[in-house]
């Protein structure tokens, strides 16, 4: 009996390996047919290695990629499973997409952008000028004699182990990948088997004992 596919990334690949005129794993992605689901399971009632739920669940993740939403231009044509041009998208779909990559990629943006100035260091407040002047002097007159000084060492984050029955999709985690804890937010939850995307966009499948809160 073959293993189970419980991840959209192994099903998203299965599916381009047995329909590649519809699927696709990089490059350009094709506007998949309205009601492909329906025809997929029909297509996979036999095989055992692919749930209903995790399938509808791997369409979900494809077509709400950047790559995917890209896709969705006024005249170009949906597939079906064999590549063959179904309907023709209009241009109320075309904006409903244009419309929600926006959105993706601006909160991705802002997000990006809150997290590097939490890693701003902080800065005390500036001396005023008769100290500054004062400091300058003594920096000149033992310029030649002071030794280096050593930074102290950033204090540790403290990360806290999420429970798996608290743990959703579109929650905002840490993951440990090697020794640095990444900001990444959950796109997909099987089991003990977690799918994050990271800030960069790139999506990984980890173990929930990888993941943490602050």
């Amino acid at each position: 009996m073959e293993t189970k596919r419980t991840s959209s990334k192994e099903i998203i690949a299965y599916l381009a390996e047995k329909f590649p005129a519809c699927f696709s794993i990089e490059g350009a992605a094709k506007p998949l047919k309205i009601g492909i689901f329906q025809d997929l399971a029909e297509q996979l009632s036999e095989d055992e290695t692919v749930s209903k739920t995790r399938l509808r669940q791997a369409l979900r993740h494809y077509t709400s990629s950047w790559r995917y939403l890209k896709s969705i231009k006024v005249g170009s044509h949906r597939v079906d499973l064999a590549g063959n041009n179904a309907e023709a998208i209009d241009e109320a779909q075309a904006e409903y997409a244009a419309k929600t990559l926006k959105e993706s990629q601006d909160k991705f943006a802002n997000k990006k952008q809150q997290d590097n100035k939490d890693k701003k260091p902080y800065k005390g407040k500036k001396n005023n000028n008769a100290q500054a002047a004062g400091d300058n002097k003594r920096s000149q007159k033992f310029k030649a004699v002071k030794s280096p000084t050593k930074r102290a060492p950033k204090p540790a984050v403290e990360l806290k182990p999420v429970e798996s029955t608290t743990i959703k999709v579109n929650q905002q985690v840490k993951v440990r990948i090697g020794q640095a804890p990444m900001n990444a937010t959950i796109t997909e939850v099987a089991g003990d088997d977690i799918s994050v995307q990271l800030d960069s966009g790139m999506v990984i499948k980890t173990h929930i004992q990888n993941i943490f809160s602050e």
